[in-house]
């Protein structure tokens, strides 16, 4: 029986930049927070660590450098994904050398890929490597959705243990057709909820960026059956949620962190500055939330 790489809440954490790289030692500061405050995993230079920006020498100091800081608290997921399968390969067993404890891998982008491609891809990477693999299914950005029956398919590698995803309309038929110790996080933060009850095991967040707490609160609630109070939890932070994807994220959440004292520096282009317009709602909600 494989066991979950986590329960609960994961934080899809950004990366700190300056005009001259990474600030490690800002990262190693919001480390340090999301651990105190209760999170129950790193997710490391996923789509909200900007990844895709990343030389791989940078995005490769970023994996070790986590791992080393979290040195086994809890566990960090190494996002490695990439549309060129060898890349994702490579990306994938340096995360393992270096110490993470899984990766998440991402469905290719822009070349996109068959059903029968996708599993030939991710089938290489999982034997490529002996840590768990969690797959990453995310259609609006990548515009390719990987299919109920493909998951089940990889769900029988022993390695590829879990899946973040964020179509909502196929979590039940994956929870259904896939063997029972495959996990499933939400991808979503304004669905935790319905994703629990479809039989989820926690998320992958954007919004634990800012309040690790309440993020773990709202999936431990429901997984130790208080479920209405998870509910409440969900429907009060339904605003804050809407602020933080008011625009491309990370670019709301970076901004949010900068507003609330956090000093996290701007994202890279192609993102830029919020609008002024957006930056208001942001920073009228973080207001009412009692965050700024």
């Amino acid at each position: 029986m494989r066991k979950p790489i986590f329960t609960g809440a994961g934080v899809a954490i950004i990366t700190p930049f300056t005009e001259d790289g990474v600030d490690f030692n800002k990262l190693g500061e919001l480390i340090d927070f999301q651990i105190k405050e209760g999170i129950d995993s790193i997710i490391i230079c996923g789509t909200t660590g900007e990844a895709s920006t990343m030389p791989d020498e940078e995005h490769k100091a970023v994996i070790k450098y986590a791992v080393e800081r979290v040195n086994k608290r809890v566990p960090v997921i190494a996002g490695t994904g990439s549309n060129d399968t060898h890349h994702a390969i490579s990306l994938s067993k340096y995360a393992e050398e270096v110490g993470a404890d899984a990766i998440l891998s991402v469905t290719p982008y822009y070349n996109k890929a068959t059903q029968k491609g996708l599993y030939e891809h991710f089938k290489l990477i999982a034997q490529s490597i002996k840590i768990p693999v969690v797959l990453y299914n995310v259609p609006s950005r990548t515009s390719l959705n990987m299919d109920p029956k493909t998951v089940k398919q990889l769900s029988e590698i022993e390695n590829i243990v879990a899946i973040k995803e964020c179509n909502i309309n196929q979590v039940g038929e994956i929870v259904n057709i896939c063997p029972p110790d495959f996990t499933v996080y939400s991808g979503n933060d304004d669905m935790v909820v319905p994703f629990l009850a479809l039989g989820g095991k926690g998320v992958i967040s954007v919004m634990a960026n800012i309040i690790p707490k309440e993020t773990h609160n709202l999936v431990a609630t429901f997984l130790d059956g208080n479920i209405e109070e998870s509910r409440k939890i969900q429907l009060k932070l339904l605003d804050l949620i809407k602020a933080l994807f008011i625009e491309v994220s990370p670019i709301p959440v970076k901004e949010a962190m900068n507003l609330m004292g956090m000093e996290v520096g701007k994202c890279r282009l192609p993102l830029t500055d919020m609008s002024e317009k957006n930056l208001d709602v942001l920073k009228q909600t973080l207001k009412d939330y009692g965050l700024i």
